[in-house]
C-alpha cells in the first residue's frame, strides 16, 4: 500500500517532502496516522485523500498535533480528513484491540514484538506486564500460551478502560487481569515475588523501575523484557550501549543475570534505536 501511495503522491510533492510522509505512516484499525509537512494545508488535504482513496477501510486520517509527552506517553492529533474520530478497534495475532489513538499509546510496529515474547513465555507461567497500555502484550501471550497468568498494569485510566474491554472482547477474563495504577505500587503491595516473567515496554522508565522487576519476580528468578531508547551515532552499537547500563545498575545490585538476547527493535530518530534484553536473572539479592 505505501509503495502505490508513494507513486500515486510523486507528481505533488517533493522528494523530500515524499520521504517524510512515506516513513511516518502507521495504520491502526481504520485509522490512518501521518506526519505531514507543516504548512501546506492542500498538500495534506492531498496525501489524506489518496490515504482513504488508495484502502478503502481506512475511514480516518489524522496527524499528529503534538510530540509524545507525559506520563502516559499520549499526543494530540488533528484531523485531516475522514470522521473525526480517535477511537478504533484494531485486529494483529488473531485478537482485537480497542484503542483510542489520541488518549493511549499504541504503534502497530510493536506487532513482532508481541508475538516473539508470546512464543518464549511458557505454559503455566505467571506474567507481570509492568506498562501494559491497551493489552496487547498481555492478551496475545494469554491466546498463545495456556495456562498463563497474566498482571497486566498502567497507570493511565483510558489505556487500562480500554483493556479491561479488550480483556473481554477476546475473551481472556479468566487469565489476564488488568490493574490500574503505578507498577512499583502494585508490585509492593500486590505482586511481590509473583512472576516467573517480568515486561518492561515503556524504555523512558524501565532503567527506575527495575528493582520493582526483581521484585516482582519469584524467589527463584526468572526473566525480565527490559525495552530501551539509545542513541547510538557512528559505529556505536546500541543493543551493547543497553547492555553495559543495565549491566550496571544488576551489579550494583548483586543480582546474577544472563543477558541471553538484545536486538534493534526499530529506528525512532536520526541515531536513535529502541532496544530489548531478554535477562534471565538467576540469582536475586536479598535487599534491594
Amino acid at each position: 500500500m505505501r509503495k502505490r501511495l508513494r507513486d500515486k503522491l510523486s507528481g505533488g510533492l517533493s522528494p523530500d517532502e515524499l520521504r517524510k510522509v512515506y516513513n511516518s505512516f502507521d495504520v491502526i484499525g481504520d485509522i490512518a496516522i501521518i506526519k505531514m509537512p507543516k504548512g501546506d494545508v492542500a498538500k495534506e488535504e492531498t496525501v489524506a485523500k489518496q490515504i482513504m482513496a488508495s484502502q478503502k477501510n481506512i475511514k480516518t486520517v489524522l496527524t499528529p498535533a503534538t510530540g509524545i509527552v507525559g506520563d502516559f506517553r499520549v499526543r494530540e492529533l488533528r484531523l485531516l480528513a475522514g470522521k473525526n474520530k480517535t477511537t478504533t478497534r484494531h485486529k494483529e495475532s488473531g485478537c482485537t484491540f480497542k484503542v483510542d489513538v489520541e488518549k493511549c499509546y499504541f504503534s502497530p510496529r510493536l506487532s513482532y514484538e508481541h508475538k516473539r515474547i508470546a512464543n518464549l513465555v511458557k505454559s503455566g507461567e505467571t506474567v507481570v506486564n509492568m506498562f501494559a497500555g491497551v493489552g496487547c502484550f498481555s492478551i496475545i501471550i494469554a491466546k498463545t500460551q495456556s495456562k498463563t497468568q497474566v498482571y497486566s498494569i498502567d497507570v493511565n485510566p483510558a489505556a487500562a478502560e480500554c483493556m479491561e474491554e479488550n480483556v473481554k472482547i477476546n475473551e481472556v477474563e479468566d487469565c489476564v487481569f488488568p490493574l490500574l495504577g503505578d507498577a512499583k505500587d502494585i508490585i509492593q503491595t500486590r505482586l511481590q515475588s509473583a512472576a516467573d516473567r517480568v515486561l518492561m515496554p515503556l524504555p523512558e522508565k524501565a532503567l527506575e523501575y527495575l528493582p520493582y522487576a526483581l521484585l516482582a519476580l519469584k524467589n527463584t528468578g526468572g526473566w525480565i523484557h527490559y525495552y530501551d531508547f539509545q542513541h547510538a551515532p557512528g559505529k556505536e552499537d546500541p543493543v551493547e550501549k543497553t547492555k553495559q547500563k543495565v549491566a550496571q545498575k544488576l551489579d550494583s545490585m548483586g543480582v546474577c543475570y544472563i543477558i541471553a538476547n538484545g536486538r534493534v527493535m526499530r529506528p525512532t530518530g536520526p541515531n536513535w534505536y529502541q532496544t530489548v534484553l531478554d535477562i534471565q536473572v538467576t540469582v536475586l539479592p536479598s535487599k534491594f
